[in-house]
């Protein structure tokens, strides 16, 4: 997870104080102190984190907190506040031309994924009913273009490129004009980046700047980067008058510096989070989810929204239909993998689950791409019979799915019975949530989940 050493230095800090039934000052300065260390070792920038950690003192020792009946969940309820304030406060949404098209202008160093986050972006758009074009502008990192024009067609996107031999202010120009005679209501322009900011960029972008009058200059940089990566912000803005960032690497063993700085540094708001390489849409930044997810609480409508767009309502109420009444079979179990894999990582999944990063059970479970490919193998190798009744699978059976699928008979085995633990556990969890919740309670929960999955290392 992103944050993950903040949000576990964070959560403990404040675990402290949610059992306390009276705060005193002493108690919010000593937690104060570590929030301060927290922050520091997470590459924010020293003077956000001077006056954050000033605007929740002077919160924190006010009558609001003395005089709570739960004085620690008031403090908690203050840092998530700021929290949220420091990254921006609301979610700044992508700008719209009054006359189509609307410019938007991509700018960042080398490596910071400026030409994959194009890609995303347009996914994005095309997601939400847009007609996007995307212009390969940067005629100097050797096969850029190409790469480009591989993400256009993998997402069903036109880019628009003169090749490599002309100016990237004429293929700007040219790209602005051909999405005008094309009827394309959003153009994304894709610039060269550099190892380090210097004048000939700077040169470049304006004169592209100029040309296209861009609607959103949107900076791309690398979350990994930490401070360093609001110093470049800072610079790219007193240059180019910046409207937004794209964070990307979020899901990378990132502090956070630049997510907690960014905005507080440049003005700047964070208006997308990209997360691995693979060409999912760009994420619109939620600073009130964020900050809810680094202190433990859960992102429970993003969880929801991925939900909504990746599921297939009636599937699953036909499955939970299943898991209840013990119907479920490995015919389920593939289609219900598959449903599940459009939501992304199981483990970010288990992230939005308020909660869940302090449970070990959780911590342990990571989900192994290459074993998800040798279930779906072994599940494809076997007759519909054998996966309406798995209890007729005998060795020579077994031996012939190990055979068709490239496993071994013990990976086999092992999938049948964690088939069979899983039918188990399905049916308890069914039984256990009522109206209530689970009857069970947490405690409940985490005896199920301390069971192994079958696409888990």
């Amino acid at each position: 997870m992103a944050f993950e050493g903040l949000a576990s230095r964070l959560q403990n800090v404040f675990g402290k104080l949610r059992g306390k039934g009276k705060v005193s000052e002493d108690d919010v300065n000593e937690a104060m102190r570590e929030v301060r260390l927290a922050l520091l070792e997470a590459d924010v920038n020293f003077k956000v984190v001077k006056d954050f950690i000033a605007k929740v003192k002077e919160r924190a020792i006010g009558q609001e907190v003395m005089k709570s009946f739960t004085p620690g969940m008031v403090v908690v309820d203050i840092v998530n506040k700021e929290l949220t304030e420091l990254m921006g406060g609301t979610n700044s949404k992508l700008a719209k031309a009054n006359k189509p098209p609307t410019v938007i202008l991509m700018a960042g160093l080398q490596g910071a994924g400026k030409t994959t986050s194009s890609g995303k972006l347009a996914k994005l758009l095309l997601k939400e009913k847009h007609r996007p074009l995307l212009v390969a502008g940067d005629i100097y990192r050797p096969a850029a273009i190409k790469q480009l024009q591989v993400l256009g067609e993998q997402i069903g996107v036109p880019v628009f490129t003169l090749g490599d031999q002309t100016s990237p202010v004429e293929i700007a120009r040219a790209g602005l004009q051909h999405a005008k005679d094309n009827n394309h209501d959003y153009v994304i322009i894709d610039t060269a980046g550099r190892l380090h900011i210097d004048e000939a960029l700077m040169e470049e972008l304006h004169q592209i700047h100029a040309i296209t009058k861009p609607d959103e200059v949107l900076l791309v940089i690398d979350a990994m980067t930490g401070q360093e990566a609001v110093n470049v912000a800072q610079s790219f803005h007193s240059q180019l008058e910046l409207t937004g960032v794209v964070l990307t690497k979020l899901d990378g063993d990132t502090r956070g510096g630049a997510a907690l700085s960014v905005k507080a540094v440049t003005g700047c708001p964070i208006k997308f989070a990209a997360t691995g390489e693979k060409i999912e849409p760009l994420e619109p930044f939620y600073p009130d989810r964020m900050a809810s997810r680094i202190l433990g609480m859960g992102d429970m409508l993003s969880l929801i929204e991925k939900a909504q767009s990746g599921i297939d309502a009636e599937k699953a109420a036909e499955m939970e239909r299943k898991m209840r009444t013990a119907e479920f079979t490995f015919d389920d179990f593939l289609d219900q993998m598959e449903q599940v894999r459009k939501l992304g990582p199981l483990d970010q999944l288990f992230d939005m689950l308020p909660g869940m990063g302090k449970m070990k059970e959780m911590k342990n479970v990571k989900v192994d791409d290459k074993q998800i490919g040798r279930v779906e193998a072994i599940v494809k190798s076997m007759t519909k019979e054998e996966k309406q009744k798995p209890e007729i699978m005998n060795h020579s059976r077994r031996k012939r799915i190990a055979t068709g699928s490239g496993t071994t008979v013990a990976d086999v085995n092992r999938l049948i019975k964690q088939f069979d633990d899983m039918k188990k556990m399905m049916k308890q969890f069914s039984s256990m949530m009522g109206p209530k919740g689970p009857k069970g309670g947490m405690k409940g929960l985490k005896g199920m989940i301390g069971k192994k999955f079958p696409f888990s290392k």
